[in-house]
């Protein structure tokens, strides 16, 4: 059996665009390395996972289902992704949510849901620590990157069937948390006492008190959301037999490589910026599955390698960035090309749209690389369409790339 790597460029598909010809940035791009993988390797396309409630695919969802794992039964929303994925250990029933620190004003009306892209929130954090039990129930609140914070409830009689506190617009008030189920009217009740006690301290904190005088947005209230209860997930090992590993640098693909049971491998300087050491990750990657220098008595056989910045710099409207970006990750991927007996799939979680500002729906491309050939000279949404594996739901890409490892 082969050894398999899975890229993920997130974001990587598109429509194509009039302002490049009516190319996609992939189409555009100059990628001779990647037009070799796909020369030499088969091609085709992947239709993403997505709720229809969703109204397009979410990158949580979509990775789930690209790893073969259902949402409709795995899926545990947001916010115990990214906690695992800034290295808060879940037990399970913790209740997990995604937090930032917005600006609020005298009428709870939302000002600023990041309070300026504030950063340093060390010190508000450690204030809040304060509130440890309410009625039973433990809080734990983390700092993770930027105005984000990570809060855990653990206790009994918690359930993640609440609404988001955050109202996710500017100039709508937030008020007590409200329970989509009965079963998480306590949950609700507490979380309620929780966000006015965190509101007090942090409109009186001394940060706050000296960004007002200095004219800056306060961060004076918590905004919660993608509320999500911890649930054992089955392994890769348990479900594919293989030992899995991740390099990543984003805290959402992080936390959900770690629940299906992989392990994160740190490369220096590899995070969700468009500055991203790609490099280092490809070569990181050529040295796991070669069994080179530190990994040389480690026998991983599975390794997803999540690349960020192609989603972001779509989401920015930046078609330019986004070509220029899928052309340095062409020229830096050549360390790939010394893997012994692998395959290389390269694809993406989703599309996302550069004209749209967000994801968008649609079917991704995708290319294996090291076993079999097709007719598909190039590396493009419109030539991998031609290509031999055909258009494939996300659900069964696991099972056709294990299946292809397997051939002799």
């Amino acid at each position: 059996m082969k050894k398999l790597l899975l890229i993920v460029m997130d974001g990587l598909g598109e429509k194509p665009l009039s302002v490049l010809g009516d190319k996609t940035p992939l189409g555009k791009a100059n990628t001779p390395n990647l037009d070799h993988l796909a020369k030499e390797g088969i091609c085709g396309e992947i239709s993403p996972f997505w709720f229809p409630s969703q109204g397009y695919p979410r990158s949580d969802t979509a990775h789930l289902g690209l790893f073969g794992y259902d949402p409709h039964e795995y899926y545990l929303n947001r916010g115990p992704y990214e906690a695992t994925g800034i290295g808060v250990e879940l037990k399970e029933g913790d209740i997990a949510l995604r937090a930032n620190f917005g600006t609020v004003d005298e009428d709870l009306k939302v000002v600023d849901r990041r309070a300026g892209r504030i950063s340093e929130t060390e010190s508000l954090v450690k204030s809040l620590s304060e509130i440890k039990d309410i009625e039973g129930v433990e809080f734990l609140i983390t700092k993770s990157w930027g105005h984000r914070a990570i809060l855990v409830m653990r206790g009994d009689n918690l359930s993640s069937k609440i609404e988001d506190p955050d109202p996710h617009k500017i100039g709508l008030k937030v008020g007590d948390v409200k329970a989509s189920e009965k079963e998480a009217e306590f949950t609700s009740h507490v979380l309620t006492e929780y966000l006015k006690k965190a509101h007090e301290i942090l409109k009186n904190h001394p940060l706050n008190k000296k960004r007002k005088e200095d004219g800056e947005l306060v961060a004076n209230y918590l905004l919660l959301r993608g509320a999500g209860e911890m649930e054992k997930t089955p392994s890769f090992k348990e479900r594919y037999g293989l030992n899995s590993a991740c390099i990543a640098g984003g805290a959402l693909y992080k936390g959900i490589a770690r629940i299906v049971g992989m392990d994160l491998i740190n490369v220096e300087g590899a995070d969700g910026s468009a500055n991203t050491n790609i490099k280092g990750k490809f070569q990181k990657a050529k040295e796991i599955l070669n069994n080179e220098g530190e990994f040389k008595d480690k026998e991983y056989n599975f390794i997803f390698l999540h690349i960020k910045a192609t989603d972001c710099l779509a989401e920015d409207g930046d078609y330019e960035g986004k070509k220029n970006f899928i052309e340095r990750i062409d020229k830096e991927i050549t360390p790939l090309f010394e893997l012994q007996n692998s395959l290389i799939a390269i694809t993406a979680d989703h599309c996302t749209c550069c004209d749209l500002k967000r994801h968008c729906v649609g079917e991704v491309p995708l290319l294996i690389s090291g076993d079999g050939k097709d007719s598909v000279e190039n590396f493009s949404e419109k030539t991998c369409k031609e290509g031999g594996i055909g258009r494939i739901e996300s659900l069964n890409f696991m099972k056709k790339f294990i299946e292809l490892s397997k051939k002799i």
